[in-house]
């Protein structure tokens, strides 16, 4: 029999709801209902961190920390999980050592974004690896956009906090807490708040999730809820059914093999994150400017290929990849290849009641090579303008073969097929081979204009990156093409 409740920690206490709407934020429970007014909203689209709070979740047996966006995540999915907001770092004794330093060295804010900020350096003070570095602060805050103080006090305030190891509260208490979070979903039944024709479900198996589906093909599916967010916030959606799949087990298993990356739905994109940055180090700085932290904690590799999106970060890059698709209708599973799951804009080879499953992605063979160019108005956080991503089979200095995958340059993550087909015996030697593919990419994209780029921005940039992936393979060397993520000698210098 399904449980018919939520259940949370916070604050020390076990907390138990039941009879909410399915669409509501976890930010409106903080503010509405607890009355915790630390935590801010700013932006309720995910992109501010006003809101950010620490979501610890037991992991491999050990309680871990991550920041995410209150104002897109639903009250429904922290069940089984702790909550920290700011209210909660400081104690009698004093500030808790992040809060502490941001006074010290006069970081703080305003005050509207501060709690957010202090958050994200809570999860960077319990989870980092230490040494901290200057990047990894960089890489945290970037999530965090307010900075009335500016970087400098911020940045000094993180590095002397998180210089040693943790030694609040949180640490000294932590296995007694992981008992705690781990005691919340003993049972492993299935939730379901609500009655039929509205509800919020956390299936906890593939089997449930599939009947339930099957059930209400109308539900929506959510997963990490950074794109569901925003329908509900920013498209008012009045969001009736909706079907988490945070507890479904086994859709987070990554399977690292010899010759392939299996990757199930769930997966977010923190936890991908070095599987994929295995396969090539392009993905890997991919994957580290796809969103911020917060985005990459909740967000799923699943829920970023079934959104659909035109200018998603992963789909392009898979499709290089040639990687496949798996999803389960019932009892029923079939597999295709990711570039005709993209039918339309917004329309995916997908039927009624059926999911995305997993995602296979070949590793790059003897005689392969990788890269993958993302370009945006802002580095850190923003969404590309334009994306695209190369895997080329070499014969000595030619080209045997090429997939060239491009986002943001149609209504959906869209193959260079006729460009393939004039690299096919150009050589690295004769930089003139490559002309007929530049002239080929106007064959391949009509893009369109829209508030991030113009069409005609759009395909300049598209053939320079086709020029700058052929000049990186045929010179062995990032020094002049990159500013950040070089590879071979420079990398390390990075």
């Amino acid at each position: 029999m399904a449980r018919k409740t939520i259940r949370f920690r916070r604050q020390g206490r076990e907390i138990e709801v039941a009879g909410f709407h399915p669409r509501t934020t976890f930010l409106d429970y903080l503010r509405l209902q607890e009355r915790s007014l630390g935590t801010k909203e700013g932006c309720a689209e995910g992109d501010c961190g006003a809101c950010t709070v620490a979501v610890g979740r037991v992991r491999e047996g050990r309680l871990v920390y991550e920041p995410v966006n209150a104002c897109i995540l639903l009250l429904g999915q922290v069940d089984g999980a702790e909550v920290v907001t700011v209210e909660d770092l400081a104690s009698a004794e004093g500030l808790h050592p992040v809060q502490a330093a941001l006074v010290k060295h006069h970081g703080s804010q305003c005050g509207f974004c501060t709690p957010g900020i202090v958050m994200s350096l809570f999860t960077l003070y319990h989870e980092g690896e230490r040494p901290v570095s200057r990047q990894a602060v960089n890489d945290t805050l970037a999530g965090n956009l307010c900075r009335c103080t500016g970087y400098r006090p911020i940045m000094d305030a993180a590095l002397e906090a998180c210089a040693s190891g943790p030694v609040d509260v949180f640490w000294s208490e932590k296995a007694a807490r992981a008992r705690h979070v781990s005691a919340l979903d003993e049972d492993r039944r299935d939730v379901f708040v609500g009655e039929g024709s509205q509800f919020f479900a956390a299936p906890a198996n593939e089997a449930s999730l599939a009947a339930l589906y099957a059930q209400h093909p109308d539900a929506t599916l959510v997963a990490g809820c950074t794109d569901v967010g925003l329908w509900i916030t920013k498209g008012l959606a009045d969001i009736r059914k909706i079907i988490w799949l945070g507890r479904v087990s086994g859709l987070d298993r990554i399977e690292d093999g010899p010759e392939t990356l299996v990757l199930g739905a769930a997966v977010t994109h923190a936890g991908a994150f070095d599987a994929l940055a295995g396969i090539d180090p392009d993905l890997g700085e991919i994957m580290r400017r796809f969103g911020s932290v917060q985005v990459r904690a909740s967000g799923t590799v699943g829920g970023s290929i079934a959104n659909g999106s035109p200018i998603g970060d992963l789909a392009p890059a898979l499709i290089a990849l040639d990687a496949s698709l798996e999803l389960r209708q019932g009892d029923g599973v079939r597999t295709l290849p990711l570039e005709n799951f993209f039918i339309a804009y917004r329309k995916q080879d997908r039927l009624p009641g059926e999911y995305v499953r997993r995602l296979l992605v070949p590793k790059l063979r003897s005689g392969e090579v990788f890269r993958a160019y993302k370009v945006s108005k802002r580095f850190d956080e923003d969404i590309s303008s334009v994306l695209g991503a190369f895997r080329l089979t070499l014969d000595g200095r030619r080209i045997a073969s090429a997939r060239i995958a491009f986002g943001g340059m149609a209504g959906i993550p869209k193959r260079a097929v006729e460009t393939e087909a004039a690299l096919l015996g150009a050589s690295f030697d004769d930089s003139s081979s490559w002309q007929n593919a530049f002239e080929a990419m106007a064959r391949d994209y009509q893009p369109l204009d829209d508030h991030r780029a113009s069409a005609s921005y759009r395909a300049t940039v598209a053939r320079n990156l086709v020029l700058k992936a052929l000049s990186e393979i045929a010179h062995d060397s990032t020094g002049a093409t990159r500013i950040v993520g070089h590879r071979g000698p420079l990398a390390a210098a990075e």
